[in-house]
């Protein structure tokens, strides 16, 4: 067995994805004890405006103790409280969903913060942002992992970085990266329902966003896809990605969240018409797909014959297909459940506890 270590995290942003991981750490405590010889301790916790620092380290009363004992903080309190502490191994969790953390983790890096983030901000702003977080991972010798960034409990990162750190050409990787709109396109595609209808569905089952315009702008995907761009060392913006947004003009974002709710029925009619095009065989599919030698990144709702792998999806899965010259035309595919709280902090403890195999 190897050699006793202890990890603390901090955990910015406790709502569904950081609330279920701090649940699974709870749960999986025992076993990582007695398998890995790993103790995780959770000393700090927040939300976007609170912080409890959780002395006792006991995280099973952690929301009772966070509603009774939080306080308002800035990041720069956190770095203080943690030096104070003088850990050894100290991870800062970003599960959140804003631009506000990202600004900070230069500032976290530098303090001797590693970094495991489900936010996929830090990998889709300006380049030269990009860079910079890179060389100071490099100065200061610290890691940053971010697999959930693209299918949540998925694998993707991982394949496509082994893949190309061993020397394989990656020509193009396609598939469908949204696990709600392959539910709403699975779901339409299949039945006799109106679009707006199986949207609502989705929507109520929580897998699209409050606002679903969210992710029927195609933004999501885009990132992703532009994720995976940076992965392979392609200088690309986000602006480079070409998407096919599938909000009508009538709808964007001048018209509110409310007005959206009650003109939903426009979408039936445009979707309508797209379904109809389709031949017995066809069915609809709301893509990413980078072409790796042209440096070409689309976002587009495209017809699918049924029986390919992005044909036969079903639910809410996610599916990649990666081409590559070894490969040939057959490519490697990997599919799973691609969103969701609970494989999203699954894929959070998994970044964990792989980083904590490298630490000494």
């Amino acid at each position: 067995m190897s050699n006793p270590k202890t990890i603390h995290l901090v955990i910015f942003g406790i709502g569904n994805v950081g609330s279920t991981l701090i649940n699974q750490i709870n749960a999986s405590k025992q076993r990582l004890k007695e398998q890995l010889n790993l103790t995780v301790e959770i000393p700090v916790v927040t939300n976007s405006k609170l912080v409890f620092f959780n002395g006792n380290k006991d995280t099973h009363t952690w929301e009772t103790n966070f509603e009774k004992f939080s306080v308002p903080f800035n990041v720069t309190e956190i770095i203080q409280y943690i030096k104070e502490q003088h850990y050894k191994h100290v991870i800062a969790i970003d599960a959140t969903s804003g631009e506000d953390l990202v600004k900070s983790y230069v500032s976290l890096i530098e303090n001797g913060f590693h970094i495991v983030s489900a936010n996929k901000l830090a990998n889709t702003l300006h380049y030269d942002f990009y860079e910079r977080l890179r060389l100071s991972l490099k100065k200061h010798n610290r890691s940053f992992l971010y697999e959930t960034n693209v299918g949540a409990g998925l694998p993707i990162i991982e394949t496509i970085k082994q893949l190309y750190d061993s020397g394989e050409q990656i020509e193009k990787i396609r598939g469908v990266f949204s696990g709600s709109l392959s539910y709403v396109f699975n779901r339409f595609s299949a039945e006799n329902e109106p679009f707006s209808k199986v949207l609502s569905k989705a929507s109520n089952l929580g897998l699209t966003e409050p606002d679903a315009r969210d992710d029927l702008s195609g933004h999501d995907v885009a990132r992703k896809l532009l994720i995976l761009a940076r992965e392979l060392d392609l200088n690309v913006e986000f602006q480079n990605v070409k998407i096919e947004s599938l909000v009508p003009k009538q709808l964007n974002g001048k018209t509110t969240l409310h007005q959206f709710k009650t003109r939903i029925k426009e979408l039936d009619q445009p979707f309508l018409k797209r379904k109809q095009a389709l031949s017995q065989c066809e069915v609809l599919r709301y893509v990413g797909e980078l072409n790796v030698a042209k440096k070409v990144l689309e976002v587009k709702l495209i017809s699918e014959d049924k029986q390919s792998a992005l044909g036969q999806l079903k639910g809410a899965d996610s599916i990649f297909e990666i081409f590559t010259k070894s490969y040939g035309e057959q490519p490697l595919v990997i599919q799973g459940a691609g969103a969701g709280k609970a494989v999203t902090a699954r894929g959070l403890l998994s970044d964990v506890v792989k980083l904590s195999k490298h630490l000494n």
